[in-house]
């Protein structure tokens, strides 16, 4: 990839990073268990971003 990125396309890799992240313990605490993972979890090698 570039080394010098559009800031639109860099916003929304940002987006994507952050969202990638894991449900935080106090999250899975508070609903008791119910809400463990993220349904919209990504793996950089199995699936490509659309952007």
């Amino acid at each position: 990839m570039a080394r010098s990125k559009p800031l639109g396309k860099k916003l929304r890799l940002a987006a994507a990073l952050k969202s990638n992240r894991a449900v935080p313990l106090w999250v899975v605490m508070k609903t008791l268990g119910r809400v463990r993972r993220t349904p919209r979890r990504r793996h950089w090698r199995r699936s490509r971003l659309k952007l």
